[in-house]
């Protein structure tokens, strides 16, 4: 569960057009993201006590709906993976409308590595940080924000890591040349 991010969207948030520009939206879900972890015991604070820098390794974002000026924006965040030197949190933005529902805006993946603050080189996490960071991944940490907990493969939508370390290359797909066979 989230710990209960809101905000409201100012007028810096917005473009020309009148809609939130499309990069605000990953500087919110980082802000939703970091919040989340301070919640638990796991944030910036608790990973500058250990002695380790926390950076961002990968981010993955779906765009689903605009929001505009003074819309209230709440998210949906959890952690989704851990690993032995990196994290990743789905994090989801909602629009709070004013019947009570929300409007799913933005999806998304961030994967953050622990490094060296002098070297800037990967460590592993800290052991009790990366227990925390267990404790409150949930069973199903492999399911795409806003969506249900379903059983067997992984969910292989956009932005889904998958079985990949952050940083890992994508292998290309194959291509069938015409006339080279199957």
């Amino acid at each position: 569960m989230s710990a209960e991010f809101r905000t409201r969207i100012e007028h810096v948030d917005t473009d020309a057009t009148g809609i939130v520009h499309f990069s605000r939206y990953t500087s919110l879900m980082e802000t939703a993201g970091t919040e989340h972890l301070e919640a638990h015991g796991a944030g910036l604070t608790a990973f500058a006590a250990a002695g380790v820098d926390v950076v961002a390794a990968d981010l993955r974002v779906t765009y689903l709906n605009s929001a505009v000026y003074r819309d209230v924006i709440v998210a949906d965040t959890r952690v989704d993976h851990v690993g032995a030197a990196w994290f990743a949190l789905a994090v989801g933005l909602l629009r709070a409308e004013e019947d009570g529902s929300r409007t799913p805006l933005v999806t998304g993946h961030l994967v953050f590595a622990a490094v060296d603050p002098d070297t800037r080189r990967a460590v592993p996490l800290p052991a009790p940080l990366r227990q925390t960071l267990r404790g409150i991944a949930p069973n199903a940490a492999h399911q795409r924000i806003g969506t249900p907990s379903r059983s067997g493969p992984r969910d292989a939508a956009a932005g889904h890591l998958g079985h990949r370390r952050p940083g890992a290359r994508t292998p290309p797909p194959t291509l069938h040349r015409p006339g080279a066979g199957p």
